[in-house]
Formats: C-alpha cells, sequence, structure tokens
C-alpha cells in the first residue's frame, strides 16, 4: 500500500479530469464505496456530506471513489444532495494501487469488488491513517477527529 498519496488522474461526476495531485496543500479524505445508490454507500456519502463545512473547517478536502461511471456518480449526487467531491476509479488503478480492491464473497460467490475503505492524507500527500473494512456508522466522526488529532 502507498505511504504517499498516488499521483494518479481520475474523472470526476461532471466527466472532468480530477488529477489528486490537486488536493495537495490541505489534508484529504479519501473515501471508497463499492456502488452507488446501495444503503450504506449512500448512508457514507451523505455523513461526509453534512459534515463537509466541518472538514473544510479543520483544512481538508473530502473526496469519494468508486468504480462507478461518472454519468453515476452525478445521478448520485443529485438524487441524494450530495456536496462532497465524486471521483470515477473505473479501471481501479487507484483502488488496486492502494489494495481496497478485493475479492469478495457473497451469496456463495466470489466476485471482485471495492472494499469500504478511507484514506487521510496529509497537506504534503502523506498517508497519516487508514481504516479497512469500514462500518458507516461513526465512520465520518470518527475520520474528523483523527483529522483534528493530527493537525
Amino acid at each position: 500500500m502507498a505511504e504517499t498519496m498516488p499521483d494518479l488522474t481520475l474523472t470526476d461526476d461532471s466527466g472532468e479530469p480530477k488529477a489528486l495531485a490537486d488536493y495537495k496543500g490541505k489534508p484529504l479524505v479519501l473515501f471508497f464505496f463499492p456502488r452507488a445508490n446501495t444503503p450504506g454507500c449512500t448512508k457514507e456519502s451523505i455523513a461526509f456530506s453534512e459534515m463537509l463545512e466541518d472538514f473544510k473547517s479543520s483544512g481538508a478536502a473530502v473526496a469519494g471513489v468508486s468504480k462507478d461511471s461518472p454519468k453515476k456518480l452525478s445521478n448520485f449526487r443529485e438524487k441524494q444532495d450530495l456536496t462532497v467531491d465524486l471521483l470515477s476509479d473505473a479501471e481501479t488503478d487507484l483502488s488496486e494501487r492502494l489494495g481496497v480492491w478485493k475479492e469478495k464473497q457473497m451469496y456463495g460467490k466470489s466476485f471482485m469488488g471495492l472494499e469500504r475503505s478511507t484514506f487521510l492524507y496529509g497537506a504534503d500527500g502523506k498517508l497519516l491513517r487508514d481504516w479497512r473494512k469500514v462500518k458507516v456508522k461513526g465512520h465520518a466522526e470518527a475520520v474528523l477527529e483523527a483529522l483534528r488529532e493530527a493537525a
């Protein structure tokens, strides 16, 4: 797993390229969610959106990442009134680099998918903390607390 923010460019929900390097200079919360408009992903994205001003007041940017297409992410933003950046990792370049593209099991079948995970990077792009196999309830609050402790 990368100890510094990978130098990659993803596509945002408006279809525009977004380089992760654009976030350098301020802390970044990068949360990975398996699929837009599913219950857990919706709750998590809403929680980070509702707390976005708290993250901003601590100097941080927040971006959600999934394998969904930019169009699906755009629909997700509109339907759920989300305010965080949404980034498409359709080719799973970032997900694989950070070790969150995993084999999963459901109903006895194996498939590849995103593991719900969050990464907190400092303003210098160095990894401060990561959370794996995230449980949604209370997670955004825990990330904000870790951000404030790191400041």
